[in-house]
């Protein structure tokens, strides 16, 4: 289980890897390397995602450079923190709280 914490100590950019998905989509949706450790730096955990492959990733909620509520997924390994995705959570989506994902 990865915590805030394991998260917040690989959080500087010798340590950090970004898939290549993550940097199409950080690129698409405007956010910046800066965004990703400010959200890190300020976040919580908000869902584990233990099966996941090739490592046990997580989902956390932070703020970005702008204070914009942020969400990232990341897992570690090996002493990087691997960013597999990013970006600012819908309203339709989520409920206001931002870590509750509505119901369908």
């Amino acid at each position: 289980m990865l915590s805030i914490d394991d998260l917040q100590a690989l959080c500087h950019d010798v340590n950090i890897a970004i898939t290549k998905h993550a940097k199409n989509r950080l690129s698409e949706r405007g956010i910046s390397i800066e965004d990703i450790k400010t959200a890190i730096k300020t976040g919580e955990v908000i869902r584990q995602y233990e099966d996941d492959k090739p490592f046990p990733s997580c989902l956390l909620l932070g703020s970005s450079m702008k204070n914009e509520q942020i969400h990232v997924v990341a897992s570690t390994n090996e002493g990087y923190l691997y960013i597999i995705t990013a970006y600012y959570p819908n309203d339709d989506e989520w409920d206001q709280d931002l870590k509750t994902r509505k119901e369908r």
